[in-house]
C-alpha cells in the first residue's frame, strides 16, 4: 500500500512556492513605484513650466516622503501615492481571475498595490485629521510587471484589463496625468447646513480650521456607488 504523503511536506512546499512568488512580486512592485515616482516628478515639472509665472496662488509641487510614499500638490488638491507592502490576489469569482494569463500559472495571480488618494491640501496643511481622503485608483502589478488599474473615471477604463506587456514609462505618464485630471475635475461640496448648524465650544477651540470643511464629490470606487450630491 502506497504511503500517504505527510501533510507537513505539502504545507512546506506551498509555503515556499507562495513565499517565493510574493517576494518576486514585491521586488517588482518596489521598482514600479520608484519608476512611478520619477514619472510623477517629471509630469509635475512639465506642468510647472506651463504655469503662468505671476500666478502665485496656483502651487504645483512634488514631494517624496519616503520609499513608500510621495505627494503631488496641485493647487487645493493633494494627491498621495502610497505603496502597500502586502501582496494580494483577487477573489475566485472576480473577472480578473478568469483571464487566461492569470490561470496560466499560480504566480501570475499575485499583485502588489499602489494606491492613489486625493486629499484637500488644506487638510494636510492644517492637520485636519478628520477630513476624508478619497481613493482615486489602485494600480496592481505582478511579478512580470503586468498590471491592471481599478479606479474612477477614465482611470477605471483605460487600464481595466490585465496588460499584455510590462508597465512602461508611457503607461505611468498616462496614469499620473489621468489622476491629476480627475482630482481637478471633482470640486468641493459644502456639507449640508444642518450638519454645521451647531458646534460645541471644544470644537471651536480645537477644530476651528475644520468647521464647515467641504468634501470632494464622487470619489468612492465605482462598485461602492457614488456619493450623494
Amino acid at each position: 500500500m502506497e504511503q500517504e504523503q505527510d501533510p507537513l511536506d505539502r504545507i512546506q512546499r506551498m509555503l515556499e512556492n507562495k513565499s517565493t512568488a510574493k517576494q518576486i512580486t514585491y521586488k517588482n512592485l518596489l521598482a514600479a513605484f520608484d519608476q512611478l515616482s520619477k514619472e510623477a516628478k517629471r509630469v509635475t515639472g512639465e506642468l510647472k513650466k506651463k504655469s503662468k509665472p505671476g500666478d502665485q496662488d496656483v502651487t504645483i509641487d512634488f514631494k517624496k516622503i519616503n520609499d513608500h510614499e510621495f505627494q503631488i500638490k496641485l493647487a487645493g488638491d493633494m494627491l498621495v501615492f502610497v505603496l502597500h507592502t502586502n501582496i494580494v490576489t483577487f477573489e475566485e469569482e472576480s473577472e480578473v481571475m478568469k483571464d487566461p494569463y492569470i490561470r496560466e500559472k499560480e504566480i501570475n495571480r499575485y499583485f502588489g498595490q499602489i494606491m492613489i488618494y486625493n486629499f484637500m491640501s488644506d487638510s494636510i496643511k492644517y492637520n485636519r485629521v478628520n477630513d476624508p481622503g478619497y481613493l482615486l485608483a489602485r494600480l496592481l502589478v505582478n511579478h512580470e510587471g503586468r498590471y491592471i488599474v481599478e479606479g474612477e473615471g477614465k482611470l477605471g477604463v483605460v487600464f481595466s484589463q490585465i496588460s499584455p506587456a510590462p508597465l512602461s514609462e508611457s503607461d505611468l505618464n498616462i496614469l499620473v496625468k489621468l489622476a491629476l485630471t480627475l482630482a481637478i475635475e471633482n470640486d468641493l461640496m459644502a456639507p449640508p447646513y444642518p450638519q454645521v448648524k451647531f458646534i460645541t465650544l471644544l470644537q471651536k477651540i480645537e477644530k476651528t480650521q475644520e468647521l464647515g470643511g467641504g468634501q470632494k464629490i464622487g470619489f468612492r470606487m465605482s462598485y461602492h456607488g457614488k456619493l450623494d450630491a
